[in-house]
């Protein structure tokens, strides 16, 4: 510990500062990864002294764990909404897939996978974090919407819930996803990830579905 975090006090409750910290580490965090990022580059970016910086967060450690924990909050699956909706499968899962491709091919989305992937060899507990908030919370609520559509006979009584709703996560951003995060390309046009989708939905349904295929 230096001089500068020994002579500071507990931090007080201004969550209007933390918030202006959070948002210059996650500047520096995307831009430089966990490695490449310093307490100084982060307090310049986010307009505060290293002194006010480290009456929040004692270390570059911890201000990175609580920038994961504050990005669970904008996960992708995360705002899905699937067992109240009354609509047919194959609806709701269109509109679903569009909205959660949508938000995972976001530049932000994809920047924040990056960072955390990045870094998830050195704080695997970190990538744990997001995981938990993302695709393990998506794959929960899909899988007991696939329950409640399995007792309306419009899903197989045979279907495992929980690999279906991988699946069907997977088929969804695959290509894209994967052409996005190795640079190939930007974020992809409407269109695309419509067509995406669609296709995405007439797959899952030829395995999973009970209706006759179109």
């Amino acid at each position: 510990m230096n001089a500068d975090q020994a002579a500071q006090p507990e931090a007080p409750a201004e969550p209007a500062k933390r918030l202006q910290i959070l948002e210059g580490a996650r500047v520096v965090f995307r831009a430089r990864g966990y490695d490449g990022a310093s307490m100084e580059m982060i307090a310049r970016e986010a307009g505060v002294s290293k002194g006010t910086l480290y009456v929040y967060f004692p270390n570059k450690e911890e201000l990175f764990k609580a920038l994961i924990i504050w990005e669970r909050a904008d996960q992708a699956e995360r705002g899905l909404m699937l067992t109240q909706n009354p609509a047919p499968v194959r609806e709701v899962l269109y509109r679903t897939g569009l909205a959660y491709v949508s938000k995972m091919c976001q530049p932000e989305r994809v920047s924040t996978f990056r960072m955390v992937v990045g870094a998830a060899e050195q704080f695997p507990e970190f990538g744990a974090l997001l995981y938990e908030a993302g695709p393990k919370r998506g794959t929960d609520k899909l899988a007991a919407f696939f329950k409640t559509r399995i007792a309306t006979g419009e899903l197989k009584t045979d279907c495992d819930v929980e690999m279906a709703a991988g699946q069907f996560f997977s088929l969804c951003v695959s290509q894209l996803l994967r052409r996005i995060l190795l640079n190939v390309e930007g974020s992809p046009a409407p269109e695309e990830i419509e067509r995406h989708v669609a296709s995405a939905v007439d797959v899952f349904l030829a395995a999973y579905g009970t209706e006759p295929q179109r």
